[in-house]
Parts: C-alpha cells; sequence; structure tokens
C-alpha cells in the first residue's frame, strides 16, 4: 500500500508497510526506500545517515552497514541527492532531472530522462567528465539555439563503462586506443607501461584506470589483445567488449545449475493443471533453438478458446539466485548473425525451459475465450505440464493454411483441425486489430547468408507470411491479458508502454503531410487509427514510402516502465512482455507477478515494490538499445566488409535519409547503406529543411528528397567507422548525370 506523508509521524514505532518484501529479499531487513523517502519528506531538510538511523532506532553495526548501502544505491539512482555538508536530501523533480547519458562522435551528447520525457542535450564542455552510458544528475541550463533544453551536469550518479575496445595507436611518444563505439568520442589515454605488447594497429580492450574529467580524457591499461583488424569472427568480438555485454557464465553460476537435469523432475509437475494430451504446437523460424511459445485453438459454440503456453521459466530462475543475477545482468539474448549471447545458460535455454516436441515441460499457461468477432471475453492464467506435439515452422504452417500443401496436411493430419481454427480465429482478430487501428507498416527486414570463411554470400530478405502474423497476433493477445490481469491486481509490474508523438514531432509531420496535401485527422492527439487511415489513403501513390517511412519516425521508442500509460503502436490500454520468459528479463518478471497473484498472497508480500519496477525497468530499456547497438555494430561492419571489394561498381538504390550534410542511400536488391556527402550534389548551395526531409538546390532548384530513386557508385568502405560513402550518377527523373553532360562540381559548403 502507498505511505503518505503525516505529520509528526514516530518512525521508530511505525511499521513499514513494504515491511514483508523486504524480509523476503534481505536476510537484515532495515526500512524500505518508501519509509526513507516519507522521513525525508516529513523532516523538510536534509538529513544525515546518523539521523536517519536514529529516527528509526538502527543502532547494530549490522543494520548501520545495510543502510549505509541503502543510502549510497538510493542517490545512485537518483532517488537522493549527497550535498557537500554530507547530508542527504529529497531530488526536485522539476528542477533536477535523473537519466542515462547518450553520447555523440562529434563530442556533444544527450539526456535520456529516466521519467520519459524529452532528451536534454549536453554540450562538449558539459560531456568531458562523462562517456556514453554513464548515469548523471543534472539541471536545466536553459534553450540552446536549435530549441532544446540544455542541461548541466550536477552529479554523475553511476559510471558504467568500464572498459572500451578499440584500435591501439602510437604517435610521438603517446599510446592510445580510439574507441570502436561511436558513442565514445574521447580516446583512451594508455598509461606508463600499460601497454603491455599491443601492437600498433590491433584491437585491443582498454581498461579504465581513471574515468574522464572536466579536464583530462580517460586513463586506461591494455588488458587484452582480441587480435588483428580483419580477423574471422573480429566484428562479434569487438561489439561484445565495445558494449560490456556479460557473455562468461560465473563459476558460482555454473556450480548452482549443477543439479539441473535434462528431463523435468515428477515432483515438479504436481499440482499443475495436466495438458499432455492437449495438442499444442509450437511455430517458429527453421533456424529456431529455444522456443518459448506453443498455441492451441479449438472452436466453443460462442466463438473460440484460445491457449497460449509459454515456457515457466519463473520456476527455475529464482529471485536472488545466480541465474538470476546474472538474467538481470544480461536483461536480454542478444542476436548476431548466426552466433547468440543467451540470456540463460543452454541446459535451460535449449533444455529445460525450450518447448521441445514430445517432452514433458512445466509452463505457464494464458486461457483465452473469444468470441465471433474476436473480442476476448474472457482470460485465465495457471501453471501446467505440457507436451508439444510438433515443432512447426512458419513455411510449413503458411503452406498448409494458405497455400493448401496436400502432402504437409497429409503428415500432420492429427493436427490439422487445430491448425484451421488457429487460421479462423486469426483471421477474425485481424479484423479487431485493424478496427482498433493498431499500425502494421510494411517494412523490410533482411537476413546475412555466409559463405566460407564467415564472408558475407549474400543479403536477402526475410518475407512475412500468415503464419508469422498468425503468432505474432496470438502473442500480442496474451501480453495484453497479462497486462490487464496484473493491473487488476494491483501489483507492482512492468509494462511495456509506448507514447504517442511528440508535440514537436507531431508538428513536424502535420507540416510534411500539409505540403504534399494530405490531411492528418486526430488534431493534437492523434490516435493509431489516424495514422492507419492515413496510410489506407496512400496505398496508390508513388510516394507511399516515403510517407510511411516518416509516419514511423514520428512515433516514440517503447520502453519498460510500471506506470499505466498503455501501447500507441498497437492501440492498447496495456501491455506487458509475457511471452518471452527465456530471452528476456521482463518476461521474467511478470511471470513471477503472475505467480505471486495465483499463490493467493497478499501483493504487498511481492518481492517487488513499484521502486523496484522503476529501475528495472531503466535498466531492462538501457540493455535492450544496448543489445540492439551491438548488433547493429556487427551487422554495419559485415555489410562494409561484403563491400570491399564492389567499390567503383554502380547501384540504384533509395535515399533512405536526409541530413544537412547530405543524403544516405539504401542500395536495392542488396540492402547496404551509404552516404552521399553534400559536396558531390553540383554547383550550388543546398538548404536542409529538416520538417520535408529534403535538400534543395538555392540556384537549380534540384532537390534530394526522402524516398527518392538514385544511382550511384561506390567511392570508399571504411572498416574501422563502419560507413561507406557513394557517388551520385543520377538522380531518377533528372537530366543531370555524373558523365560530363550536365553534373558540375559543387563548391564544398563552410560549416
Amino acid at each position: 500500500m502507498p505511505l503518505k506523508s503525516k505529520k509528526d509521524v514516530d518512525f521508530k514505532s511505525t511499521k513499514d508497510p513494504y515491511a514483508q518484501r523486504e524480509a523476503e529479499k534481505y536476510e537484515n531487513p532495515i526500512p524500505s526506500r518508501e519509509l526513507i523517502l516519507l522521513a525525508l519528506e516529513q523532516a523538510g531538510k536534509p538529513l544525515s545517515r546518523v539521523d536517519i538511523a536514529d529516527a528509526f532506532a538502527l543502532d547494530n553495526e549490522e543494520n548501520l552497514e545495510a543502510l549505509r548501502r541503502r543510502l549510497r544505491a538510493m542517490e545512485r539512482d537518483g532517488q537522493l541527492l549527497f550535498n557537500r555538508s554530507q547530508q542527504y536530501c529529497l531530488v526536485n523533480n522539476k528542477d533536477l532531472i535523473v537519466g542515462r547519458i547518450i553520447g555523440h562522435a562529434d563530442g556533444f551528447g544527450f539526456v535520456r530522462p529516466d521519467d520519459g520525457s524529452d532528451d536534454l542535450y549536453l554540450s562538449p564542455r558539459e560531456m568531458n567528465p562523462l562517456l556514453h552510458n554513464d548515469r548523471a544528475m543534472v539541471r536545466i541550463a536553459g534553450i540552446d539555439k536549435k530549441g532544446r533544453r540544455e542541461g548541466a551536469v550536477v552529479e554523475i550518479l553511476e559510471r558504467n563503462t568500464h572498459q572500451i575496445v578499440g584500435r591501439l595507436y602510437k604517435e610521438d611518444g603517446f599510446i592510445y586506443v580510439v574507441p570502436d563505439n561511436k558513442n565514445i568520442a574521447q580516446t583512451v589515454l594508455v598509461q606508463k607501461g600499460g601497454a603491455g605488447k599491443a601492437k600498433q594497429g590491433q584491437i585491443v580492450i582498454a581498461e579504465i584506470v581513471e574515468q574522464p574529467t572536466k579536464l583530462r580524457q580517460p586513463i586506461g591499461r591494455i588488458i587484452e589483445v582480441l587480435g588483428d583488424h580483419l580477423a574471422p569472427g573480429m566484428e562479434i568480438e569487438m561489439a561484445i567488449r565495445a558494449h560490456e555485454l556479460p557473455h562468461i557464465w560465473p563459476e558460482e553460476l555454473l556450480e548452482e545449475i549443477k543439479t539441473l537435469s535434462a528431463e523435468v523432475p515428477e515432483a515438479a509437475k504436481e499440482n499443475r493443471v495436466d495438458l499432455r494430451n492437449i495438442p499444442l504446437v509450437t511455430i517458429d523460424g527453421e533456424d529456431a533453438r529455444d522456443f518459448d511459445d506453443a498455441v492451441y485453438c479449438k472452436k466453443t459454440p460462442k466463438g473460440w478458446k484460445l491457449l497460449v503456453a509459454i515456457a515457466d521459466v519463473s520456476h527455475y530462475v529464482q529471485v536472488n539466485s545466480e541465474l538470476d543475477k546474472e538474467a538481470k545482468k544480461r536483461s536480454t539474448s542478444v542476436y548476431f548473425p548466426e552466433q547468440v549471447i543467451p540470456m540463460l545458460p543452454e541446459i535451460l535455454s535449449n533444455g529445460l525451459c525450450s518447448l521441445n516436441p514430445n517432452v514433458d515441460r512445466l509452463c505457464m499457461v494464458c486461457e483465452l475465450l473469444i468470441d465471433a468477432q474476436g473480442l476476448v471475453l474472457r482470460t485465465k492464467f495457471y501453471e501446467a505440464v505440457m507436451r508439444s506435439h510438433a515443432r512447426l515452422t512458419y513455411t510449413e504452417v503458411a503452406s498448409m493454411l494458405v497455400d493448401g500443401d496436400k502432402g504437409l496436411a497429409e503428415k500432420y493430419k492429427p493436427l490439422m483441425p487445430h491448425l484451421r481454427e488457429l487460421y479462423a480465429l486469426y483471421n477474425v482478430m485481424r479484423i479487431q486489430r485493424e478496427l482498433r487501428g493498431a499500425m502494421d507498416f510494411d517494412t523490410q527486414e533482411t537476413r546475412i547468408v555466409f559463405g566460407k570463411d564467415r564472408k558475407i554470400e549474400k543479403i536477402i530478405p526475410v518475407v512475412r507470411n500468415d503464419a508469422h502474423k498468425l503468432i505474432e497476433e496470438f502473442m500480442i493477445t496474451a501480453n495484453s491479458a497479462a497486462a490487464r490481469y496484473l493491473n487488476a491486481k494491483k501489483i507492482p509490474r512492468l509494462l511495456r508502454i509506448h507514447d504517442g508523438p511528440s508535440v514537436d514531432k507531431l508538428l513536424n509531420l502535420k507540416t510534411f503531410l500539409g505540403e504534399l496535401g494530405l490531411k492528418f485527422g486526430g488534431g493534437v492527439n492523434p490516435s493509431p487509427l489516424d495514422y492507419m487511415h492515413l496510410v489506407d489513403s496512400i496505398k496508390d501513390r508513388p510516394d507511399a514510402h516515403l510517407i510511411q517511412t516518416v509516419l514511423l519516425r514520428s512515433m516514440s521508442q517503447a520502453v519498460y516502465s510500471p506506470d499505466t500509460k498503455g501501447h500507441f503502436g498497437l492501440a492498447l490500454e496495456a501491455y506487458a512482455h509475457f511471452t518471452s520468459p527465456i530471452r528476456r528479463y521482463p518476461d521474467l518478471l511478470v511471470h513471477r507477478a503472475i505467480r505471486h497473484c495465483l499463490s493467493g498472497k497478499k501483493v504487498e508480500a511481492f518481492v517487488y515494490g513499484m521502486p523496484d519496477m522503476v529501475l528495472l525497468g531503466e535498466q531492462c530499456s538501457a540493455y535492450e538499445r544496448r543489445a540492439d547497438e551491438a548488433t547493429r555494430d556487427v551487422v554495419s561492419w559485415l555489410k562494409c566488409e561484403y563491400m570491399m571489394d564492389k567499390i567503383g561498381e554502380e547501384f540504384p538504390g533509395i535515399i533512405s535519409a536526409v541530413t544537412s550534410f547530405g543524403f544516405f542511400v539504401e542500395l536495392a536488391d542488396i540492402f547496404v547503406e551509404g552516404l552521399v556527402h553534400i559536396s558531390n550534389l553540383g554547383q550550388d548551395y543546398f538548404h536542409f529543411d529538416p520538417t520535408s526531409h529534403q535538400l534543395k538546390g538555392e540556384r537549380t532548384g534540384m532537390n534530394f528528397r526522402l524516398g527518392d530513386s538514385v544511382k550511384i557508385r561506390v567511392a570508399r568502405v571504411d572498416l574501422d567507422e563502419k560507413k561507406m560513402d557513394f557517388e551520385l550518377l543520377q538522380k531518377q527523373g533528372s537530366a543531370k548525370t555524373a558523365d560530363g553532360s550536365g553534373k558540375v562540381k559543387k563548391k564544398r559548403r563552410k560549416k
């Protein structure tokens, strides 16, 4: 239950409403964070650690040490500020903002606030003592020339970069490392005698021994030489180290999982609903190795009964166990091309927690009764034991249900009635999805195909069929049901939230659409349905891809948070991640909350409180971004390597992004991206219009806009920077070419 401030509360005799939660989490429980914050609020002034200890009558050495650690943690998490008088005070959220640092290669940076508000700009001077991914408390210092909120650093709360991977250079008696991570602008100066046997140009790992200050760059020492620059697999090794991805299982964890066997113990199957005779099936990609979810559907008089069975990871990964500590540390599995860093060890991810066919597995089931119109009537959660009746692929299911493959239908004859009901249910739920306005943009995903020595053979598009969409729809339905269930129980839980467009992005979007003669409904608060109405209205336009890209870029980024803000993109009032606990820590937290509710225990006894969920949400969101950035680095490096022998070749492409210094082009059919610099656009002065996403020539009126078709030549490939430079040969529909007959060189614009 929430704490409320009261005058003259005697905290020595006050019962902590979260005492049971604290007792379950710690052997030596002390006052909860909530109670400490209330004590400071009532005091109305900063308090020293001794003052706080006296307020709660904490006197033995063990309790005082626990209090010290808790106060330091609250300070690190931005809940408290430790002033120069060695006292703790509350953070005034109106004046001070806590967030994560996002660095930029050009030296400036941003603070991404924990509360989800707009980023604050940090000048290069403010960024001097910071590294990408640090956490800091800043104050709003003003508004910069571009109209952005500008921050000034008040306190660095947490250092999150302890190692840097990069190339080692020796010049003029100095040894330094240039980080591979382009979010880090500072080079690392290697301390005297700290280079070891590392040679010029090698890829190394530098341990930060002194963090940067306002006056000095970071100082480090070489702790590992990864090897030479172009060694096979080096790109993944560099990404793992550059983003500090945990990838080695601790000895304590390996010792803990020694007791696990390949089979589910009989005792674990007791007191569970037995679904082993229900023909649940998994449907995944051909290369999938872990199977989180299985589905089953049958017709009912009013519609359908859908079972979504999810691997019961929370049974095996107990709170504060070594498995749990490492899973929280990793937060997500990281998927590189043809290599995975899993969140859980293989005995769980590919074994006990994977819903492999024809073996008993523990699961958490979301049972849904759905009417003939595709609306959910009733939801029920329960623990069960199941046995997957088949491991199906998306290709097989689409072949049977959409293409009518008789051979496959015969092979899976006993399952066909249930598969057909799954497809029938999907089709009516698809209508509901469209009616509520859930977004369904036509985006293109790709897959890298390797040949010998891990060299890219080709890059191919991934085609999504109805089987992909069917599973996606049922997973969304189960995730939404989990969120509604936990909201109704009023238990601390982690949700997946997705805000609508910000005021600035919405204004820019409407200006852009207005120039194209398009109207965007919804006024100042457009709904997802307004977005999809617009998408439907532009399907036959030649610039539909351009408009859809701009619509996508107006969206906010989805994050994890205990706040009930809904999911704008899916047009849902509540949404959680429940269906992938093998590879996502937030899903595991949701399972624990559901299990707690099913046990009948009081909400106050749940091992997590709302402050815990706030911090876990911020961490899981940050680690999700970390995994995405690491994967993107690897893919960019591989694509650059793929293009190394194509310098001088010509390709058609589409302008995929426009900036003040040029535009990026994605090449048709091979799906790689490079920059056409503004200096390559002819003798004209080009103005960048961010609202209309175009560069426009002052004299010629020639413009280059997002979505335009162009022809380019590959001019340069830089593996270190993971970038490609293109020369513009021709813009589709333009008489200006690069063969000397029409196109002339442009003077370089001053910056």
